[in-house]
Parts: structure tokens; sequence; C-alpha cells
């Protein structure tokens, strides 16, 4: 068996193709990466809120308050308001200031539809400043 080598006139061989072995263990680092992180992504989890034991935020000087009664019914600062009515009433406890926060009380047996369709309500007439307020407990930290 005979081994030629190259004399020192001759130019080896250039190699044209592309080492693919670097990108494959870089496309499987990824692809490994991207399996792990798709299950923490996804959110499929019963949620049973407690209740905040944070402690109670400043309230302004004329808060602006929409509660929402077991019944549906929707007050705007003690006010009886019609759901068709309501961004009109926020406007005018909120003084025409569409950056003031919107105080959110739902009595506890009031479905979250009930909730969110009064939220979009607000989101319309221009209000997204709004506030959820909950029950404080005994114990804040």
């Amino acid at each position: 068996m005979a081994l030629r080598l190259a004399a020192q006139d001759e130019d080896l061989a250039v190699a044209h193709e592309i080492n693919v072995t670097p990108f494959i263990d870089v496309m499987l680092v990824l692809l490994i990466i991207f399996m792990v992180a798709a299950p923490l992504a996804t959110v499929d989890v019963k949620v049973d809120l407690p209740v905040s034991t944070a402690r109670p935020a400043p309230r302004p000087d004329v808060p602006v308050y929409l509660s929402i009664r077991a019944d549906g019914g929707l007050l705007v600062n003690e006010r009886v308001t019609a759901p068709n009515d309501l961004g009109a009433a926020i406007a005018r406890a909120a003084g025409g200031d569409r950056d003031q926060r919107v105080f959110l009380r739902a009595d506890r047996s009031v479905p979250y539809d009930r909730i969110m369709q009064a939220m979009n309500r607000l989101r319309a007439a221009g209000f997204v400043h709004v506030a959820l307020v909950g029950a404080e407990s005994g114990t804040a930290q």
C-alpha cells in the first residue's frame, strides 16, 4: 500500500463543503430549550384567588367607584346607572379626566362575565386605569 504525500509545489485540495456539524449542535440545543420552555408558557390551572394581605393603596381625594351588586345593578359613586350610560356616568364622576383611576368593586356572587362586560364598557369609554377593590384581611404584611 503506497501513500503519496503532496510535494512542495503542489497545493492541497480545497474542501468546498460546509461543515454543518456545529449548526446541527446549535439547532439541537435550541430545540431542547424550546421543548423545556413551551410547557411553562401555557397556563392550564384552576384559580381560587385568596384574600389579599397587601397594604391598601392610598385613596385619591375624590375616588370614582363603580360597584356591581349581586343582582347585576351598576352604581357609580352610589348612583344607580344603566349599563348603556356607564361611560357617561363615569366621565361625569371623574370630571372628564380619562386618566383617573376607577375603583371597581363587585359582589362575590357576580359572574366574572359581568365584571368583564363592565371593564369593556369602561375601556370603550376611554377609562383604562381600573383598580379592583377586594376585602382586606386582618393581617397586613
